[in-house]
């Protein structure tokens, strides 16, 4: 490996990772490069992927293993080993957020599940089921949608809190646009499993809609309260 190639882990060693620009550290995964370029610029092809200019870690959130082995000089044990890297992440993030995990505190489911869906290219819907001391019993991919629409079944919902002997659940899904702010069709469909909710006996504690780094409560926002579900 010639200097220049050395130069991150050198000063990886010398100075720590936070002196380390995201292409250098990537480029310590890769090790080394290709066809007259070091493993650095290797590196900011990847991170400038379908991003020119840009140098941003969260493209590998964006790339499949398909479209990591079509960069030349990337095949598929590189591709393979820099998704692992990436879910790793995205599961350390989980790990850390869900130490502080309050089913009552919308902050704190959000940022349990961000850099889950933050990133996805379709609307995935979940259902956490919880007992009445609000601790999860189960959580439920109830649906996977387009990358503008997910469907959401009122059935499915309580078919799964039936079973589950469910005191109370809450409903969350992702806008791949990045936008959190609900439609219209969820707010519909939020207040009709409110409503049923009520006359089953249980709480519908919220329905979070995730973005891209920014989330929606509709507890928080007033769209969904415990006093509408209950008067119907």
């Amino acid at each position: 490996m010639d200097k220049k190639q050395e130069q991150p882990f050198e000063r990886f060693v010398q100075c720590g990772a936070q002196a380390l620009t995201n292409a250098e550290l990537l480029a310590l995964i890769l090790r080394t490069g290709t066809d007259g370029r070091n493993a650095t610029e290797l590196a900011r092809q990847i991170l400038e992927t379908g991003h020119p200019g840009r140098q941003d870690l969260s493209v590998l959130y964006e790339l499949s293993l398909k479209d990591l082995t079509q960069i030349r000089g990337i095949g598929e044990v590189r591709a393979v080993k820099l998704l692992a890297i990436t879910e790793l992440s995205a599961r350390l993030t989980r790990e850390r957020a869900e130490r502080k995990l309050s089913f009552t505190d919308p902050g704190s489911i959000a940022g349990c599940y961000m850099e889950e869906l933050r990133h996805e290219r379709q609307e995935k819907l979940f259902l956490l089921l919880l007992t009445n001391r609000l601790s999860l019993i189960r959580e439920v991919l109830l649906s996977v949608g387009t990358s503008d629409r997910t469907l959401i079944s009122p059935r499915e919902v309580f078919r799964h809190a039936v079973r589950e002997d469910a005191s109370g659940f809450i409903l969350m899904h992702n806008h791949p646009g990045g936008d959190p702010s609900p439609s219209e069709e969820d707010i519909h469909v939020t207040r009709v499993i409110l409503q049923l909710a009520g006359m089953m006996g249980m709480r519908f504690l919220d329905h979070i809609i995730i973005g891209d780094g920014v989330f929606h409560s509709m507890r928080e926002s007033g769209i969904l309260t415990e006093d509408e579900g209950a008067a119907t």
